[in-house]
């Protein structure tokens, strides 16, 4: 048996092969010229119509599938900017449900957009391209046999020109001509038939794709702007309760300060005459040129008003003192006198200030008077000219949102303002986030540091380069 098979297997192989020999020399006779070729030029069209329709709608698959790519991902694109709105967007902030749902809802309808143009576009698609191949085979078998008719009508011709006739041969060769004729025109027939069937059927199979792309593409955006008129609707509403977000109209967020009043030693409520308070002198003035200075600091009582200082053939030297901090009279006018080189002299007519008795500590609170420098020899320089910047200056900022001062300690800003800023006295003192100085305006108005310097929040104002 295995040899029984083993003989068919072989016989057939051979089969095949004279056919391929047979088939190759009828291609070349017909090549050459010395053999004439069956041709149908109807057929022939629809073969070409056949492959121009093959080669558009492979193309449209191609296209429809890189649209589905590109729909995919702006999918994605899409869902990573609507979770970045929601990482974004504040608990406590006016619409938060509404921006959640829109985020559900603007990713089904990406997902279902994109699951429908699969099923309605491209799997028709599929579909429609799915019976080419099978027509395109059949295409090629029906040329084979084709060649197979040319063939056995050439060798059946061959016979009956001979001038030896040989009646076996010749009606042998007669019935493989009947027999390949049958087949072939068997299978023209049925390829007559399908491919003009199968050319007219892409009108129809292109408006059903196309109009199912564009109704979903359609029903998608409208969809999609609803949603997009929704999240509009809760971006206005946000923005007109942005004033109640935060402090000011600004949204930044302002550090909370562990020490509500920084520098609250330095002043002094009127009135408060059972509580002492704290001395402290003022910041030392940047160093200067002339001979050394002696700094006094005087304890005054506040039942006192400051009288004026009496001046000769100069203009009075006026002693600085804050609002809330009067001071008492003088020990003794000071007498002033401009020698040649144009020094002042001081001469002190009174007791010195050792002699002031001190007050025990439930009398009345004492303040700091500014200190006037006094040379060794007895007289007093004139003022000096105040400093370019204020003491301890670090840089300038710019106010870049207002900011409200919430307690007695901080400045109030405007937008636009610009701010001295200098180091704190006791940096333990200084909270994260919050910086100290005095505004520009001020300063150069020459008004009182101590009284005009304050704290204000750093994220609310620009570095001023």
């Amino acid at each position: 048996m295995a040899e029984l098979g083993k003989g068919v297997s072989a016989g057939k192989l051979a089969s095949n092969m004279q056919k391929k020999l047979t088939r190759a020399q009828e291609k070349v006779l017909q090549k050459l010229g010395k053999a004439d070729e069956t041709k149908d030029e109807q057929f022939e069209s629809c073969v070409q119509n056949f492959n121009k329709q093959l080669t558009e709608g492979s193309k449209l698959q191609k296209d429809l599938r890189a649209y589905l790519a590109t729909v995919k991902a702006m999918h994605e694109a899409s869902k990573k900017l609507t979770e970045c709105l929601l990482d974004v967007y504040e608990p406590d902030w006016p619409g938060r449900e509404e921006t959640n749902k829109i985020a559900e809802n603007n990713d089904l309808l990406w997902t279902d957009y994109h699951q429908k143009l699969v099923d309605q576009a491209l799997l028709t698609m599929d579909t429609y391209l799915g019976q080419f191949p099978d027509i395109k085979s059949r295409i090629a078998k029906r040329g084979r046999k084709l060649v197979d008719f040319d063939s056995a009508r050439h060798h059946f011709e061959s016979l009956q020109n001979a001038k030896k006739k040989d009646e076996t041969k010749i009606a042998k060769a007669e019935e493989d001509l009947l027999k390949s004729q049958k087949v072939f025109e068997e299978m023209n027939v049925d390829l007559q038939e399908e491919l003009p069937s199968l050319w007219n059927s892409r009108v129809g199979f292109y408006v059903n794709t196309f109009q199912s792309i564009a109704g979903l593409e359609e029903n998608f955006h409208k969809e999609m702007g609803k949603l997009h008129q929704n999240l509009n609707e809760v971006m206005v509403n946000l923005e007109s309760e942005q004033g109640n977000l935060s402090t000011n109209s600004s949204s930044v967020k302002v550090q909370p300060r562990k020490k509500m009043n920084l520098f609250s030693r330095l002043r002094i409520k009127k009135g408060s005459e059972s509580t002492p308070t704290k001395t402290n002198t003022n910041p030392s003035p940047p160093a200067s040129d002339g001979p050394p200075a002696v700094s006094e600091t005087k304890t005054v009582n506040h039942d006192f008003e400051a009288p004026s200082v009496a001046v000769e053939e100069t203009p009075s030297v006026a002693i600085s003192k804050s609002p809330s901090q009067p001071v008492e009279p003088a020990p003794a006018p000071v007498s002033v006198n401009e020698p040649a080189k144009k020094e002042t002299e001081v001469k002190f007519e009174s007791a010195p200030p050792e002699e002031v008795p001190d007050k025990s500590p439930s009398s009345l609170p004492a303040v700091v008077v500014e200190t006037f420098s006094a040379a060794v020899n007895g007289t007093v320089e004139s003022s000096p000219p105040k400093p370019e910047m204020p003491p301890g200056f670090l840089y300038k900022v710019r106010a870049q949102h207002d900011y409200t001062a919430t307690d007695g300690d901080e400045l109030e800003l405007k937008a636009g303002e610009v701010v001295l800023v200098t180091q704190f006295e006791n940096p333990d003192e200084q909270d994260d986030g919050w910086l100290m100085g005095i505004k520009e305006t001020d300063w150069l108005q020459s008004k009182p540091f101590e009284q005009h310097r304050g704290v204000f929040p750093e994220n609310f104002t620009e570095k001023n380069l």
